[in-house]
């Protein structure tokens, strides 16, 4: 299964899910009255990358994503636009960032499913989550290779997958790239799904 990248992404334009991630993370912000400068503070990043990264002009690892929500008091699943009803046709999928480089993601579930997410990904070679590793607040995470190859990094461990390959894993620390010269198309799915917090959080 091949993803297509936006016509956007190829001219170089900021990428739209990047640039509704940061448009999110932005709104919170102002509505919790925190200032580029406590943020960096809080957080552990500089205020040029979080100008940048609410701008959409630059990426985040996973890992410092969550750094991010945590010191604003949200929930990654709030920033997220996942698609709403519960049919997701292939033509309709919904653009989703959490973090990375190189990575295309689609949600496959609707935004308001609690019990499981499912995750499609295309990685692009060399991509990945990023160099440190993170945890998701599930349970249990199982990813699928449909295409291409996958190294997952675990507490004392490497999984080399290869075209086929499926492991699941109860979350831990981990962290996962793209090793081959190909795309790497990748199901990931989350149980139970990253939680919400019950305000509301504008998209």
């Amino acid at each position: 299964m091949s993803i297509k990248r936006s016509p956007d992404e190829a001219d170089g334009v900021p990428d739209a899910a990047v640039a509704a991630l940061g448009a999110r993370l932005r709104a919170v912000r102002l509505r919790r009255r925190e200032t580029l400068e406590s943020l960096a503070g809080r957080s552990g990043l500089t205020k040029s990358f979080l100008s940048k990264l609410e701008r959409g002009r630059a990426s985040v690892s996973v890992s410092a994503l969550l750094r991010i929500c945590s010191a604003l008091d949200v929930q990654l699943a709030e920033i997220m636009n996942g698609p709403e009803g519960r049919l997701v046709r292939a033509g309709g999928l919904t653009r989703v960032a959490l973090g990375g480089e190189g990575l295309t993601e689609y949600q496959l579930t609707p935004g308001d499913e609690h019990r499981i997410q499912v995750l499609l990904s295309e990685i692009e070679p060399g991509g990945g989550s990023g160099a440190e590793y993170y945890t998701f607040p599930v349970e249990v995470e199982f990813v699928h290779v449909i295409k291409g190859r996958l190294t997952v990094s675990l507490e004392g461990e490497v999984h080399e997958l290869a075209q086929g390959d499926a492991l699941t894993f109860v979350s831990v620390p981990h962290a996962f790239h793209n090793p081959g010269p190909e795309p790497a198309t990748v199901l990931w799915v989350m149980t139970p799904a990253l939680p919400r917090d019950e305000r509301s959080v504008s998209r």
